[in-house]
């Protein structure tokens, strides 16, 4: 039996999407979707994404990272969510509802073309977090749960971050906890007007991926907390595609927040 699948990207964070309406989170044990997002085996994907009609605009977005773990939120899959959604008939591309297992939030198509717009939930700003010491050319700038948890630290040069070890190291880091955080890097503009620059390592996956749409929330409001730069602020992830991040900052937590990014779909296809 088939499997008809779409395969989306928001800003090169890329996810393999099924249609709800025709199948079941019980179909999908862990072992299943890990090996559709296997890059060599299978599809690849750096999640996978259940899309359901919820009635009333609303689409539930049930989200899985690559090693088949359940997530409760994933910005650049909602973004995606956002876009598919109306392509597929299933909410309005003006204003759709968007429920995912850490909260419900309003969404938007923006313009013709791949873009979205989600609106995220309020959230403390970042807090420090007592014994990470940072590197050579790294500032810890604390950590906030957008959706999941997310460490942010401010590198003087984004290219000489070693992702793979460092990303590693802060993603496990004792101080976080059992469940950890993604580990966010960020360096200012190259040049005036240019967008800021961010790498993200991601739990769940275990490496870099090319974009985290919550990540960069996280970024953003570290960022305008400590007096670095002022929101609204664009980023280019290491995908390339922009994103942007406006909020108010108010009393310690992070109001209105607005993450808009890429929601394109690159093929649909089917699974044997």
């Amino acid at each position: 039996m088939t499997v008809a699948f779409y395969k989306m990207t928001g800003s090169g964070n890329d996810f393999v999407f099924l249609d709800g309406r025709t199948h079941r989170p019980e179909q999908w044990p862990r072992e299943r979707i890990a090996a559709v997002c296997d890059r060599r085996r299978g599809v690849g994907g750096d999640g996978l994404v259940l899309l359901t009609p919820e009635g009333g605009n609303s689409v539930r977005m049930i989200y899985y990272n690559s090693d088949g773990g359940r997530a409760s939120m994933c910005g650049n899959a909602a973004l995606c969510s956002t876009r598919l959604a109306s392509r597929l008939g299933l909410a309005e591309p003006a204003g759709m509802r968007l429920v995912a297992d850490a909260g419900t939030y309003d969404a938007r198509c923006v313009g013709p073309g791949d873009m979205a717009e989600i609106h995220l939930a309020d959230f403390p700003t970042p807090a420090a977090v007592a014994g990470i010491a940072p590197v050579d050319g790294e500032r810890i700038l604390g950590v906030a749960t957008v959706g999941v948890p997310h460490l942010v630290a401010l590198v003087e040069d984004i290219e000489a971050v070693d992702i793979e070890h460092r990303g590693r190291a802060l993603r496990f880091h004792p101080a976080l906890g059992e469940a950890g955080a993604n580990a966010n890097f960020v360096a200012a503009p190259v040049a005036p007007g240019e967008p800021w620059l961010i790498r993200t390592y991601e739990r769940g996956v275990e490496g870099e991926t090319l974009a985290c749409g919550t990540g960069t929330v996280a970024a953003a409001v570290a960022v305008a907390a400590c007096g670095g730069g002022e929101l609204p602020m664009r980023f280019r992830s290491r995908g390339g595609s922009p994103l942007s991040v406006s909020a108010t900052l108010d009393q310690g937590s992070a109001r209105d927040v607005w993450l808009c990014g890429e929601g394109r779909l690159v093929f649909t296809g089917e699974l044997i």
